[in-house]
């Protein structure tokens, strides 16, 4: 196949590497890619809106038979690694080195995927050429069940008991960080060996970390560990994944297994016998990064070397049955405690950044169908239920976090909590009953990273539930963050030049007494945010703290009415339709979807 016949192919590789350099960013919706899409592949000089539907559409009938060569594909993978270079989305050496490793998988995602030829032409074309549907809508069933009458949240009885969980995710250790590298440098990730050195003394990797595109070192991931468990005791743990660092171009299966063999066997350490820890998986735990094959893949492309690895190292956590679901989608229900149950979802199957959901995004691994079961059952019993998973719903693609938001409308009495990473931020997302869109019903947790990046102090979360006794709420009734503040780590009073020995992790703000709440019901996050509205000093107390207490600028005008458009959609076209609402014509919404993970 020619070089020219090549340049349409250009467009969706285009499309690619963005979703591979902006990993770190929350998926976009659909309707939303397509005008800054055609304008990268205006950057090629090709005159896409000229060539013919039929001539499209032969192009790439000719690239589906083209790709089974191994000769065509290595012109693919040059192709790719040139659209890289030439948008400047990384150094050429990362490019190089991104091309390799995502090349296999994902040509042959494009192989088995829906868009040969029709779909690729809608894109390229235009809707007259065909319909552009690997996103389509798809719909969930709920059984035919009444949902029972629904009660408003009540505080518990003084002196109630309450369970104090712990809650870590996007921990991010970096092998190679290395303490007086660069902290500014060509590559997406630095504070690493390879960084150089630093031009200006203030812009040198600290030695428990720094604020700039880093991530941390295992020095103070089990700094925080051990600080965490003198922090205890604690009822259970929640972890929601991310584990290695931000070098999404040079990672290696074997790393990647290694790192959560460590990780793993380190918080059991720490935490002890008695912590149960519950996991769920993160969008870095695959190589390539965000690549999850649904379980139809089968082979030495599926995910099966990343699941049967967590199986066998949180088998000290999960019983064998929640190990099975794990091994088979990265997703399980497990019983916490008589009367509460834990469904811990594979967030990487509603995310836009998983190429291999051009395959199929309906429902991957009937992951959704299943937890409408779980949760019927739950009903059933009189069950409450906590989620947790890595992407905030309101970040996924559209249908599935409309399903999602659907199956939360459904069973609001069962759901009493959802707690979510991904953003490394402090924040929270609303959903509202589906018939009005005004009373809150649910809150989604989201907590903050343990690591820096980007330009960040480490942090965790402590939930406190509502406890162990006959008919307990299971909400939430408060939360803490701590921080280790780096400023102070890194520089000891008592040996100037010299960093803390032991650093200690302090209290950054405890929610109720931050905000002047009596409780965290989804109420009281609604009456939450009619005071940003109207509040500006409670606003941005709120901005300070949800960057864990490390931000420059504050957010007025246009940033607040992204940020309180985002803290209100628990799903991702609420996002959209807040922002036509305020006349922003969708600039808020990408802005808002600018959040690093």
């Amino acid at each position: 196949m020619s070089p020219s016949a090549l340049r349409p192919f250009l467009g969706l590789i285009t499309f690619t590497l963005l979703l591979v350099f902006g990993s770190c960013h929350p998926a976009q919706h659909p309707a939303q890619t397509r005008t800054p899409f055609r304008q990268q592949l205006d950057s090629f000089r090709f005159p896409w809106r000229n060539i013919t539907c039929p001539v499209c559409k032969a192009l790439f009938a000719i690239l589906d038979v083209a790709l089974l060569s191994s000769v065509n594909e290595e012109r693919v993978a040059h192709a790719v690694c040139e659209a890289c270079i030439r948008l400047h989305l990384a150094d050429e050496q990362v490019c190089r080195n991104i091309t390799e490793l995502f090349r296999d998988d994902f040509i042959r995602a494009l192989q088995q995927s829906l868009l040969w030829p029709s779909e690729a032409c809608a894109v390229l074309v235009g809707p007259s050429c065909g319909t552009f549907d690997i996103y389509a809508p798809w719909n969930i069933t709920l059984p035919k069940v009444p949902k029972p009458p629904v009660t408003p949240p009540s505080p518990p009885k003084p002196g109630s008991p309450q369970s104090r969980v712990l809650f870590l995710t996007d921990i991010h250790w970096d092998k190679e960080y290395q303490a007086g590298s660069a902290a500014d440098c060509k590559e997406p990730l630095c504070c690493r060996e390879d960084s150089g050195v630093p031009k200006w003394k203030r812009r040198k990797a600290g030695y428990w970390g720094t604020y700039s595109k880093c991530d941390l070192p295992l020095r103070t991931v089990e700094n925080f560990l051990k600080n965490a468990a003198k922090a205890g005791p604690w009822d259970w743990a929640y972890w929601t994944g991310d584990i290695p660092a931000h070098n999404v171009w040079s990672q290696t299966r074997d790393q990647q297994l290694t790192e959560l063999t460590v990780i793993s066997r380190l918080i059991h350490k720490y935490l002890g016998t008695n912590v149960t820890v519950y996991p769920a998986v993160g969008n870095h735990e695959s190589t390539p990064v965000n690549s999850f094959p649904p379980p139809f893949i089968h082979g030495n492309r599926s995910s099966s070397w990343l699941y049967d690895k967590m199986a066998e190292e949180w088998a000290v956590w999960l019983p064998e049955q929640a190990l099975k679901t794990l091994r088979y989608g990265g997703f399980y229900s497990v019983e916490i405690q008589p009367g509460l149950r834990l469904v811990s979802l594979n967030m990487n199957f509603c995310a836009r950044e998983n190429f291999w959901l051009m395959v199929n995004s309906s429902d991957p691994a009937n992951q959704l169908q299943w937890l409408v079961q779980v949760l019927q059952d739950s009903e059933n019993r009189g069950e409450k239920v906590h989620i947790i998973g890595h992407i905030p719903p309101g970040l996924c693609l559209g249908s599935w976090s409309w399903n999602y938001y659907h199956i939360v409308n459904r069973y609001e009495s069962t759901i009493t909590g959802q707690f979510f990473g991904h953003t490394h931020l402090d924040e929270f997302q609303m959903f509202y009953d589906e018939e009005t869109m005004s009373r809150p019903l649910g809150v989604a947790f989201i907590a903050p990273s343990v690591t820096t990046f980007v330009n960040l102090n480490p942090g965790y979360r402590v939930y406190y539930v509502d406890g162990n006794y006959k008919n307990s709420s299971r909400l939430v009734l408060d939360h803490e963050t701590y921080i280790l503040n780096l400023t102070e780590a890194n520089h000891n009073p008592k040996s100037p030049g010299d960093p803390e020995q032991d650093p200690k992790w302090s209290l950054l703000y405890r929610a109720t007494e931050a905000y002047g709440l009596s409780s965290l019901f989804p109420s009281d996050y609604e009456a939450l945010l009619r005071v940003f509205i109207n509040d500006d000093r409670t606003f941005q107390r709120f901005w300070y703290l949800r960057h864990k207490g490390h931000v420059s600028e504050s957010c007025r005008e246009a940033c607040k009415t992204t940020m309180i458009c985002f803290l209100r959609s628990g799903r991702s076209d609420e996002l959209d339709q807040c922002d036509q609402r305020n006349g922003f014509g969708g600039k808020l919404a990408r802005a808002a979807r600018k959040t690093l993970c």
